[in-house]
């Protein structure tokens, strides 16, 4: 693909760019080669985009002037995801039924579906077209399933679950598996709360790998379309999370959670249950979260507080093995104040 074509697959403005010149794939900037595309938006990196051997180097439109192939770009980490599609495709599965899967005569399954080896699609299940369930992908009775289904190797989707059109789970992903519901008996011992409620998975959902979305105990469990969930994600049962949300890896959300739309949970971050997370919230990693956080807040640290304020405090807590050393050097703060203790 000539440099121009490329450019206007992708949009943006084409700067110091030989327009003839051919592109055959993407790279790193550190190893990209002069037929290469590659990526880099942050101004703190300019000094590597002059060095790079890349023959187009995508950037933000703010990014500092350099003497080399750039296409300046809105969305700079959209145009290379987009630069990466152009240049790799998913391996294509073709339709039909491996001979060792287990289809029960009662599930209804879509056209064009590509079934692999092992997997088990129990009764009364409904799979839309153009399903992929790659080998020992297990559907307990009951589920509904959209269109387009992607479900990797070892993926789980347990019995009554709902799941939209275009929803991908990766490798070993478990929807509706029980919630962590335990009850103490008048003996002690713990009585197991039975899961009724099926976890639901809008359109364009994606739940990555290990990842586990439970069912509920009463109601069900939700979350909403267009929401990315990462790998070793925990979505207690009852949770419900919003639209076009980002649950990065190993976040947990207790049971009777509730989480906004346009939320962004970075790595290990903890949210206590019957807390609500509102629209916009970002939490930065390892935040632990007790307590409700208002629409459009940004927070961090544990218990998780305003994140200019975390950064005071710890710029303050690198600083106290210093600042103790000053008080006890100094003179007793009641001498120093003029005060007299009787």
């Amino acid at each position: 693909m000539k440099l121009h074509e490329l450019a206007q697959e992708l949009g943006g403005k084409l700067e110091h760019a030989n327009h003839d010149l051919e592109i055959n794939g993407v790279a790193g900037i550190g190893e990209a080669s002069a037929k290469e595309v590659t990526f880099v938006a942050n101004p703190k990196y300019a000094a590597a985009a002059r060095s790079t051997q890349a023959g187009l180097i995508i950037v933000g439109e703010d990014f500092p002037a350099v003497e080399r192939p750039i296409l300046r770009h809105s969305n700079p980490y959209l145009a290379f995801a987009r630069a990466i599609e152009l240049f790799y495709s998913q391996p294509k599965r073709a339709p039909g039924i491996h001979a060792t899967a287990i289809i029960d005569p009662a599930a209804k399954i879509g056209k064009r579906a590509s079934i692999g080896a092992y997997a088990v699609v129990e009764p009364n299940v409904e799979i839309g077209d153009d399903c992929t369930l790659l080998p020992h992908v297990v559907i307990y009775s009951g589920a509904r399933i959209g269109n387009n289904f992607f479900a990797h190797a070892h993926a789980i989707v347990r019995e009554d679950c709902v799941l939209g059109d275009n929803v991908i789970l990766q490798n070993g992903a478990v929807v509706g598996a029980d919630g962590f519901g335990f009850a103490k008996d008048d003996t002690g011992k713990w009585h197991k709360i039975a899961q009724s409620g099926p976890a639901v998975l809008d359109d364009d959902v994606e739940v990555q790998a290990n990842a586990c979305v439970d069912r509920a105990s009463v109601g069900e469990t939700r979350v909403g379309r267009g929401s990315k969930i990462d790998n070793l994600v925990q979505v207690g049962h009852g949770s419900k999370v919003g639209e076009r949300t980002l649950l990065c890896a190993q976040v947990g959300l207790a049971g009777s959670t509730e989480v906004g739309n346009d939320v962004i949970l970075a790595g290990q971050v903890g949210v206590a249950g019957h807390c609500s997370i509102g629209n916009g919230v970002i939490a930065t990693a390892q935040s632990g979260i007790p307590n409700d956080v208002a629409a459009g807040k940004v927070v961090s640290g544990y218990p998780a507080i305003e994140n200019r304020q975390w950064l005071r405090a710890v710029a303050i807590f690198n600083r106290l093995p210093e600042l103790a050393r000053s008080l006890r050097s100094s003179k007793p703060l009641e001498k120093r104040q003029g005060a007299t203790i009787e």
